[in-house]
């Protein structure tokens, strides 16, 4: 991939590999040749063994890591940990990193292998290190960080995962969440890009719009990297939920912190409380359905984006079940043409996002709209839109145009790829 060590894949990968071509031969010829590839993406392409033992992932076309991004890249690879030392040793590599990383910067979204510095570093914020590519705070990321440690605990039940530095992760993530639960009053954050558009900077000198308290925690930027207009973000507060109770049971099972256990728990009741006060609105027929921002003061964003976590992926989440009738309902407006960023063309329907052109839309929401459905045709449907949008390249991609899907976005977004593969598993 880069310099380093030569990264060797895991046998237990590419034999599965190879079962997954040959199982989409059966089941959907179309996607056959996309199965392989895209399984195997994100470890023949974007994984680096550091020198100091640690593992590296890249999202792809961008050399940085990102919380979000390297944990999702990762979760295909999680079942098959419990049966490969070789790969629960890559696994751990990077919790190791996303341990250092969190550390030492919270509010950071984006990292360097090295301190080789940012193409950001004049952006106005708090704290700065040449290890951070990007300070964008995200809540959703440190929830991914959490994620990545359950996730792996629960297939490798390896007890090396429970080190000191996961330790100090974990409360360092249920401290800042329930700093920013109170942003107004305790959070020194700020971020501001000179020059930017303002998706990529947030207003009033870099502090954010007001927001009231409710018992969820501030988020400033949205998993698109895009700025929150009003920043408590429903479907990161509902990853936070699960993320808080997720780490209550590692720090219970690895160290015995019942401290900060019941702290992970009181602050996932609180959030849960402010979701079901402040980010639950009427639709346009007058019924239920989550609201993806809102501001504790009135106002609320009725809308979806197609990056996850989003209101179209809280099954996927953990948050709810899929025949939950709130989320149905919410699914049924976000899948319709009340989501401004919803689009049916030619070419394929699905979400979109303000952070890519007009009239595009994300293979990731069309595959988290299969990973989300109990509905055959609708799957079936969608399977289909996959297999005619990757433009012949047969991998994923960011976004393509909803009427010509050659016009598309980031040929190598290993995030994609990966989610892609998780869904060939759940057929």
């Amino acid at each position: 991939m880069r310099e380093g060590k030569k990264m060797k894949i895991p046998s237990i990968l590419l034999e599965h590999a190879d079962f997954l071509e040959k199982k989409m031969q059966t089941r959907f010829p179309a996607l056959s040749p996309l199965a392989k590839q895209c399984f195997l993406n994100t470890i023949e392409t974007t994984v680096k063994c550091c020198e100091n033992g640690d593992y590296f992932v890249i999202t792809g076309d961008i050399p940085a890591l990102w919380l979000r991004d390297s944990a999702a890249q990762l979760r295909p690879y999680l079942p098959f940990c419990k049966d490969s030392e070789e790969l629960r040793e890559i696994i751990r590599g990077v919790i190791r990193r996303h341990c250092f990383y969190v550390a030492l910067d919270p509010y950071a979204n984006a990292f360097n292998e090295k301190q080789t510095g940012s193409p950001h570093k004049k952006d106005k914020t708090d704290f700065y290190s040449d290890y951070i590519w990007e300070r964008k705070y995200e809540t959703d990321s440190l929830c991914a960080s959490v994620y990545l440690a359950a996730d792996y605990d629960d297939a490798a039940n390896d007890p090396s995962l429970f080190s000191p530095e996961l330790h100090k992760m974990l409360q360092t993530i249920i401290e800042t969440i329930r700093k920013e639960q109170h942003h107004n009053e305790s959070s020194e954050y700020f971020f501001h890009r000179e020059g930017a558009s303002e998706t990529d900077s947030m207003p009033l000198e870099g502090k954010g719009n007001p927001v009231g308290y409710t018992g969820m925690t501030w988020s400033g930027f949205r998993p698109s990297d895009d700025r929150c207009k009003y920043n408590y973000l429903i479907p990161a507060n509902m990853m936070c939920v699960v993320a808080m109770r997720r780490a209550a049971n590692l720090l219970r099972k690895g160290y015995g912190d019942e401290f900060y256990a019941g702290l992970a728990e009181k602050t996932a009741e609180e959030i849960e409380d402010g979701i079901r006060r402040f980010g639950i609105v009427k639709d346009p027929d007058g019924c239920d359905m989550y609201a993806y921002e809102t501001d504790g003061l009135g106002n609320y964003l009725l809308m979806d984006d197609a990056n996850s976590p989003s209101l179209l992926s809280l099954p996927y989440i953990g948050y709810c079940k899929k025949s939950d009738p709130l989320y149905l309902n919410t699914r049924k407006i976000l899948l319709s043409e009340n989501n401004p960023y919803y689009h049916s063309g030619k070419a394929a329907a699905g979400i979109g996002s303000p952070h890519t052109k007009k009239d595009t839309i994300w293979h990731i929401s069309i595959i988290m709209q299969i990973l989300t459905s109990e509905d055959e045709e609708e799957i079936e449907r969608c399977l289909h839109y996959l297999a005619n949008t990757h433009a012949g390249t047969n991998f994923m991609h960011e976004s393509f145009h909803m009427d010509d899907p050659t016009k598309y976005s980031r040929s190598w977004f290993a995030w994609a790829n990966a989610l892609f593969s998780q869904m060939l598993e759940t057929l």
